[in-house]
C-alpha cells in the first residue's frame, strides 16, 4: 500500500450514528471527503434526508436511515438495513440533561443511559459479523473527558462516558483476533447543539477557556479529524486507545 493509499478511505463503507449534527456531521463529512461510503442514523426523519441531500449534491456517496437507537431493537433493525457490508462503525449518537443527582427520575436517568451506552453495545454486537467480514474493521465510539473527571456533565451522562472508555479497551482485546480495532475519541467542550446553552453563557464559557491550554473551544471538525485518522490504513495498529481531544484539558493541573 503506497502512502496516498494509508490516507484514503476510498471503497470503505462507514455507519455514523447521531450524524445530523454538530460532531456527528462532521465525522460523517470528514469520512466522506476521504472516500467513504457512509450512511448516517438519527432520530428526526428531515434532519436525514437533509444532510443527505447537500452530500449527494457534492457527488458524495451518503445515505440515510431514520431511527432512535435509544429503543431496544431498533440497533438491530440499523444494522440489518445496512445491505450487508461495513467496514467502519462510529458510536456517537448521544444525549444528556444536567442535572443534581438527586434531580434525576427513574426515566430520565434510563433514557442517558440507554441512548449513550446500550445503544454503543447493541449496535456494536449487531455489526461484528459485518466487521467480521470487512477483515479490516474499526469502531470508533464518541466519548468525553467527562468519562474521566468531574466536568459537571451530570452523573448520568459521566458515567456512560467512563463506560464507553471501558467498552473500548475490552472489545479492543476480545476481537483483535477478528481484526477489528476498536478506539475513542473523548472531546472537551465543542461547539456542537449539545453544548450550545452552556457555552452561550459567557462566565461559563470563559471558564472552559481558562480550563484549556489552548484557549479555545473545539469546533466539530477537530474531533472528526481525529475519528477519521483512526480509522484509516496508516491508524492500523492502533487499538484499544482512548484519545482525548481536549485543548490540553486533560493534561492541565494547577496553573
Amino acid at each position: 500500500m503506497n502512502t496516498l493509499e494509508r490516507w484514503q478511505l476510498t471503497g470503505k463503507t462507514a455507519l455514523v450514528t447521531g450524524g445530523t449534527k454538530g460532531i456527528g456531521y462532521a465525522i460523517a463529512d470528514e469520512l466522506l471527503r476521504l472516500g467513504a461510503t457512509v450512511t448516517i442514523a438519527a432520530r428526526t426523519e428531515s434532519d436525514v434526508t437533509n444532510c443527505v441531500a447537500v452530500w449527494r449534491n457534492e457527488g458524495l456517496n451518503a445515505h440515510g436511515i431514520t431511527a432512535d437507537l435509544s429503543y431496544p431493537d431498533a440497533p438491530t433493525t440499523l444494522i440489518a438495513s445496512l445491505g450487508g457490508s461495513l467496514d467502519i462503525l462510529i458510536n456517537n449518537v448521544g444525549t444528556n440533561n444536567r442535572k443534581p443527582t438527586t434531580g434525576y427520575s427513574d426515566d430520565e436517568y434510563r433514557r442517558v443511559l440507554a441512548t449513550n451506552l446500550d445503544s454503543a453495545f447493541a449496535i456494536s454486537r449487531a455489526a461484528y459479523p459485518l466487521l467480521v467480514a470487512s477483515g479490516d474493521g474499526a469502531i470508533v465510539n464518541i466519548g468525553s473527558v467527562a468519562g474521566t473527571v468531574a466536568v459537571l456533565s451530570g452523573l448520568p451522562y459521566a458515567m456512560t462516558k467512563a463506560a464507553l472508555d471501558q467498552m473500548t479497551r475490552y472489545l479492543a482485546v476480545e476481537w483483535a483476533k477478528d481484526g477489528i480495532r476498536v478506539n475513542a475519541v473523548n472531546p472537551w467542550y465543542t461547539r456542537t447543539p449539545l453544548a450550545a446553552t452552556r457555552l452561550d453563557d459567557p462566565a461559563f464559557r470563559q471558564r472552559v477557556l481558562d480550563a484549556t491550554p489552548l484557549k479555545r473551544i473545539a469546533e466539530p471538525e477537530d474531533v472528526a479529524g481525529a475519528v477519521a485518522f483512526l480509522c484509516l490504513p496508516v491508524a492500523r495498529h492502533i487499538t484499544g486507545q482512548t484519545v482525548a481531544v481536549d485543548g490540553g484539558f486533560l493534561a492541565q493541573g494547577l496553573t
